[in-house]
C-alpha cells in the first residue's frame, strides 16, 4: 500500500495554490469589480507563504519519492522570492491604475509564476526543477506581453517566449543526457552515480546543456540576448518582476543543481560558470555606459550583477555559496529600490525613461535623488552601503578557492561599472533641472523606497541575521 505523503514541507506552496485558484474564479465571476480583491489576496497569500517558510521545522525534509525537499537552503531563498514577488506587487499597484491595467488576471498570473519559483527551489530531481520551471516561466510569457496594445510589450512577450522555449530545448536535452548516462533523475541518486562510476563524457555534455538552460534562466551571458529589450518593452512593474523574484529562484536552482548532484565534478563546471561569470561582468559593465533608456541600463546592470553572484558559485565552496545567497540578498533590495524610483519618474502622469530626464533631480524633488543616489551607489559597491558588502563576501570566497584572475577582473568591471552609476549621481545633483516629476511620488512606492534604501544604507550596522542566515542556508547544500 502507498503511503500518502507529508505535505507539511509544502506548506507554503498550498497557501499559494489554494489562493490563486480561489483568486482565478473570484475573478472570473467578478470581473474587473473584483481586481482590488484579488490583488490584496494574492498579498496575503504570499506573506502568509512567507510566514509559513520562516516557521518551517529547521531539519531537512524531503517528500513526494524525493522529488521535493525542504531545508535551511531552500526556506531562505523561498523567503527572498516571496519578498520580492510582495515587494513588485506593491510597487505596481499605482501604475496598474494609471495605466488602465487593472485586470484581475495579472496578480494571478504573478500568484502562478510566484508558485513556480517556490516550486524551483525546492526541486531534488530533474523532473520536479522542470516542472517548477515551466510554471514560472508561462505566466511570465504572458505577463511580459501584458500590455497587448502596445508593440514594445506585445515584443517583449514574443522575444522572452522563443527564446525561453530554445532554453527549455536545452535543458531538457541535458536532462535527457543525465539521465540516460545515470539512470535517475533524482539528485542524491545522481550524485551516488557519479561518486561510484565517476563522470563520462555524456555526463558532462549532459551537464553543460543543463547549465545553458538555467544560464538563460538568470540572463547571464551569452544567454542575455533577450533581457534588455524585455526589460525595454514590458510594462515597468513587471520589468521589476522578472529582476526581482524570479531571478532570485533561478539563482538559487543554479546553486542546487551543480552543488547537489554535480559536487563532485567541481572542477568540470567551474570552467563554465569561470566564463560565464567573466563575460556577464564584462558585458554588464560596458554595454550599460551607452545606454541612455534607464529600464535598458537596469538591464545590463542586473546581468553584470549575475556575473558578480556566479563568482561565489565558480569558487565551488561552501563560503562561495554563502557568499551568492548574500549577494542576492543585498540585490533583491536594491533592485526593488531602483525599480520603485524609476516608477516614480513621471511627467503629467506620463511615465518617463530616459535617463537624461533625471538631471537636476536633487532639486526639484530632494528625497526621491537622495533615495536614488544611495541605491546607485550600492550598485556601483561603494562602501559601507549594502552593495560593496555583497562583492566583498563573492571575491573573498574567490581568492579563498585560488581563483585570483576571476577575483581580479571582477573588481576591474566593477570599477568601470561605477561609472555609470555615478554619472546618474552626477546628474541629479550637477545638471540644471529640466521639467520636474509629478508630486507626490504615492504611498506604495513610497514605503518600497524607504524600506530599501533603509537596508542598503544601513545594512553594515547589524549585518548579522542575512550572514548568519546566508551560512546556514549554504551548510544545507554541503552536509
Amino acid at each position: 500500500m502507498i503511503a500518502f505523503p507529508s505535505l507539511a514541507p509544502v506548506l507554503p506552496e498550498l497557501l499559494v495554490l489554494g489562493a490563486a485558484l480561489v483568486m482565478l474564479m473570484y475573478g472570473v465571476f467578478r470581473g474587473a469589480a473584483g481586481e482590488r480583491a484579488v490583488t490584496w489576496l494574492a498579498g496575503i497569500a504570499m506573506a502568509a507563504a512567507l510566514v509559513a517558510v520562516i516557521a518551517a521545522p529547521g531539519d531537512s525534509r524531503a517528500t513526494f519519492e524525493g522529488l521535493f525537499v525542504s531545508d535551511a537552503f531552500s526556506r531562505f531563498m523561498k523567503a527572498l522570492v516571496l519578498i520580492g514577488a510582495i515587494l513588485t506587487l506593491i510597487m505596481a499597484q499605482g501604475f496598474r491604475e494609471r495605466e488602465r491595467m487593472m485586470h484581475f488576471e495579472y496578480p494571478v498570473l504573478i500568484t502562478f509564476a510566484t508558485l513556480g519559483m517556490l516550486m524551483m527551489v525546492s526541486a531534488d530531481d530533474l523532473m520536479a526543477l522542470y516542472l517548477g520551471l515551466e510554471l514560472q516561466s508561462l505566466p511570465l510569457y504572458v505577463i511580459a506581453a501584458f500590455k497587448r496594445d502596445q508593440e514594445r510589450s506585445t515584443e517583449a512577450g514574443l522575444k522572452y517566449f522563443i527564446l525561453g522555449a530554445l532554453s527549455s530545448g536545452l535543458l531538457l536535452y541535458g536532462c535527457s543526457l543525465i539521465y540516460g548516462f545515470t539512470g535517475t533523475t533524482g539528485f542524491a541518486g545522481i550524485a551516488e552515480r557519479l561518486a561510484a562510476d565517476g563522470a563520462g563524457i555524456g555526463v558532462i555534455v549532459g551537464m553543460v546543456f543543463l547549465s545553458a538552460g538555467l544560464a538563460f534562466k538568470v540572463s547571464a551571458v551569452p544567454f542575455h540576448m533577450w533581457t534588455p529589450d524585455v526589460y525595454e518593452g514590458a510594462p515597468t512593474p513587471v520589468a521589476a518582476f522578472f529582476a526581482a523574484a524570479p531571478k532570485i529562484a533561478a539563482v538559487a536552482l543554479f546553486l542546487r543543481v551543480l552543488v547537489d548532484p554535480f559536487g563532485d565534478m567541481v572542477d568540470q563546471w567551474r570552467q563554465v560558470i569561470v566564463f560565464i561569470a567573466i563575460a556577464s561582468m564584462v558585458l554588464g559593465a560596458f554595454a550599460a555606459i551607452y545606454q541612455t533608456n534607464i529600464k535598458r541600463l537596469m538591464a545590463y546592470s542586473s546581468i553584470g550583477n549575475i556575473g558578480y553572484a556566479l563568482v561565489g558559485l565558480a569558487a565551488g565552496t561552501e563560503q562561495g555559496v554563502q557568499g551568492v545567497i548574500i549577494y542576492m540578498t543585498i540585490y533583491l533590495a536594491m533592485t526593488a529600490g531602483a525599480f520603485a524610483c524609476i516608477l516614480a519618474m513621471r511627467h503629467r502622469g506620463q511615465m518617463v525613461e530616459g535617463i537624461s530626464d533625471l538631471a537636476g533631480l536633487a532639486r526639484t524633488h530632494p528625497p526621491l535623488a537622495l533615495a536614488f543616489g544611495i541605491l546607485m551607489f550600492s550598485l556601483a559597491g561603494i562602501p559601507p552601503l549594502a552593495g560593496f558588502f555583497g562583492k566583498l563576501y563573492v571575491f573573498l570566497a574567490a581568492v579563498e578557492a585560488g581563483l585570483y584572475t576571476l577575483a581580479v577582473i571582477g573588481l576591474l568591471t566593477s570599477v568601470v561599472g561605477a561609472f555609470y552609476y555615478v554619472r546618474i549621481v552626477k546628474l541629479m545633483y550637477f545638471d540644471e533641472p529640466g521639467e520636474p516629476f509629478d508630486h507626490p511620488i504615492g504611498g506604495e512606492l513610497t514605503l518600497v523606497v524607504v524600506v530599501t534604501s533603509l537596508f542598503v544604507l544601513l545594512f553594515f550596522v547589524y549585518p548579522m541575521p542575512v550572514v548568519a542566515g546566508a551560512a546556514g542556508a549554504a551548510a544545507a547544500l554541503f552536509p
